[in-house]
């Protein structure tokens, strides 16, 4: 391989690129070269404004969360979702995937984000901008962008050891672009190593980044951010696939006398160390000691269960919200993907839908799960205790008043439909996040019904839910996007709602492994997690369950997780971290049948539309847990090891 083409590897590429005075916005990227307006690296760093556009650039590296989650695989490629749209995920779940052909690949991405945040970490606090000496806002502005581009630096080695797993470690280094391919090899650090990274570089922000913003400065990272980025790291690191993995025992580098540190080192923890859940917890509850976040509630009727959920997704930076990938935006995407076509004239894109086992995983009102599991065919296994109907009776028809609905004030027959009993007495977060079919959509001061059977509304384009259901959570249906109105959004990447969770799992499993340490707490775990449900309007999990073992507990904390966060894009990595691919992502997905005919317009659903029916078959191997290297990767750097099975 030619020394010219390896400079062309995003991992190696050092040097400093040609800069430009674009206007001082993150969408554009501060790289992009403008031939008649050339810096020096010295001018970019003798200017202030210069230098902000240079902080734009390396923030802007990290993902928008609400404008790219329905192309990527977090919910294209889980058992919550099949997306209409032939995007790369496709292949992950088809399982035609390789390592020349890997769907979404973000390494090079994040190696630029790594590469550019290092650039600036290392001239930022240098700014020779003569403003500077009688400005101390400025002086003090300089520091804030300092800490955030550490965090954004240790952020996007998160985001890439969620997909691969162990990586490359460069710390503060800049590689000589102009040494030879053979000097510019390196192995894997080891996932530890890793940890510890990213868990020291996370420390050092929460220990200086504020931990409130003001308003100028929404958006940026906070003290809470850098500590919510370390309670899912140590969480996903104390799960089965990163801790103690039978698969990746002998997964090692190779023997190299460049790096004897890492020479012939296994790249996974061999053995599983429970200690992990302890530091999770204790992780999680850094994030709760600093009382900054709380759950959110409609602040007009804090009692009400649909609005108390549904908010957390419309009233922009919330109390709940710990950082928001992308800050404050339009809510177009997201929404145009989620609204039924045909409803009324206006742009819309509705095939985003959840599948049957998402509808499945949510509660009854009470609180208690009413599926089980499956049987053989596929039929659902039904706790009698539940008041769901039996798997035969599931689809009766009876008159359904929609109780989202009507907390957005609906009147009673636009709120009302005949619709089959299975969703019929659920818990609040089915209806928020869930619309099936023949129910009304609301938009405005209008409702309309979406039906999904062929030629019906909502399914007279490719742009139709396969599965039947639609995500109903991201769209505001106080607005009338029909008339262009689709509202903004702050996208909750990290909540306060997940930190719960991953205490309250952490805490569960340190008891089922018989380990403890300091803020390790099961009263407490149980008390947030009590919280969490009566947000929802649910009675505590012990009062449903009062004789649940530990092991039901994990069980059922594992339910709770996938219906709290469901369709914000943890339910890929949560599968996967908890080694249950081959189980959930393997196989047959489940929706109802929208190949019955329907007529156009008609807003009634055919009766032969509701049954289960398998909408997709897809495949996941045991390989499938982490991404492959690219083969381009592997060809330039002969001591890279590839992930197990590829």
């Amino acid at each position: 391989m030619e020394d010219k083409e390896m400079k062309h590897n995003i991992l190696y590429r050092i040097a400093l690129s040609v800069l430009c005075a674009a206007a001082l916005c993150s969408c554009d990227s501060f790289l992009d070269r403008q031939e008649d307006e050339q810096l020096t690296e010295e001018k970019i760093w003798a200017s202030f404004n210069y230098t902000k556009q240079y902080f734009f650039n390396c923030m802007g590296y990290l993902p928008n969360d609400a404008t790219n989650l329905y192309t990527i695989p977090y919910l294209g490629a889980n058992d919550e979702s099949s997306m209409t749209w032939n995007y790369q995920y496709r292949y992950i779940n088809f399982g035609s995937w390789n390592a020349t052909t890997v769907p979404n690949d973000r390494f090079n991405t994040y190696y630029e984000c790594i590469h550019d945040c290092t650039i600036f970490l290392k001239n930022v606090l240098e700014c020779s901008d003569p403003v500077l000496e009688s400005d101390a806002a400025r002086r003090s502005q300089l520091q804030l962008w300092y800490d955030s581009v550490r965090w954004a630096r240790a952020y996007a080695y998160f985001l890439l050891m969620r997909d691969y797993g162990p990586v490359f470690l460069l710390g503060d280094e800049i590689l000589d672009f102009t040494a030879s391919t053979q000097d510019l090899q390196r192995p894997r650090n080891t996932w530890q190593e890793c940890v510890d990274y990213v868990t020291e570089e996370m420390t050092y922000c929460a220990e200086n980044l504020p931990a409130t913003l003001t308003s100028a400065n929404f958006g940026l990272p906070t003290r809470g951010a850098a500590l919510a980025v370390l309670s899912r790291l140590h969480l996903y690191s104390a799960r089965p696939l990163f801790n103690g993995n039978p698969l990746y025992r002998t997964v090692r580098n190779p023997e190299t006398d460049k790096f004897p540190e890492l020479s012939g080192k296994n790249l996974f923890p061999v053995e599983s160390d429970p200690q992990k859940w302890v530091l999770a917890a204790q992780s999680a509850k850094k994030v709760i000691d600093l009382s900054v976040y709380s759950l959110y509630k409609d602040k007009d009727d804090p009692t009400n269960p649909y609005l108390n959920y549904y908010g957390i997704f419309q009233q922009n930076w919330n109390d709940e919200l710990i950082y928001c990938g992308g800050g404050y935006q339009n809510r177009w995407t997201l929404g145009v993907h989620t609204t039924p076509t045909d409803i009324a004239t206006g742009t819309a894109y509705g095939g985003w839908g959840p599948t049957q086992s998402s509808v499945d995983s949510y509660a009854m009102a009470d609180g208690r799960y009413p599926i089980t599991g499956y049987d053989r065919s596929g039929s659902p296994l039904v706790d009698s205790r539940s008041g769901y109907p039996s798997a035969e009776r599931e689809f009766e028809i009876t008159s359904i008043v929609n109780p989202f609905l009507k907390a957005l004030k609906t009147s009673d027959s636009d709120a009302t439909s005949n619709s089959p009993r299975m969703y019929a007495n659920r818990e609040p977060r089915f209806y928020v996040t869930v619309y099936y079919p023949g129910s009304g959509w609301k938009h405005g001061e209008a409702v309309g019904r979406a039906v999904f059977a062929d030629g019906a509304v909502g399914h007279t384009t490719h742009d139709y839910p396969i599965t039947g259901y639609l995500v109903n959570k991201w769209y505001d249906h106080t607005l009338d996007s029909y008339q262009g109105q689709w509202g903004n959004i702050t996208f909750p990447t990290f909540r306060y709602a997940e930190i719960y969770l991953n205490y309250i799992e952490a805490v569960l499993e340190c008891q089922a492994a018989g380990v403890s340490g300091n803020d390790v707490d099961y009263e407490l775990a149980m008390q947030l997690w009590t919280e969490l449900r009566a947000r929802s309007g649910m009675a505590p999990i012990t009062d449903i369950y009062p004789n649940a073992s530990i092991e039901e507990l994990i069980e059922y904390i594992h339910r709770e997780r996938q219906v709290e966060l469901a369709q914000e894009g943890h339910r890929y990595f949560d599968v996967r971290t908890w080694l249950q691919g081959t189980e959930l992502l393997n196989g047959p997905v489940y929706g109802l049948d929208t190949s019955v005919k329907g007529d156009r317009g008609a807003t009634t659903v055919p009766a032969e539309m509701w049954t289960r029916k398998v909408v997709e078959t897809r495949v996941f191997r045991n390989n499938h847990y982490l991404y492959p290297f690219l083969q381009r990767e592997l060809d330039r750097n002969k001591i890279l090891t590839q992930n197990y099975g590829w």
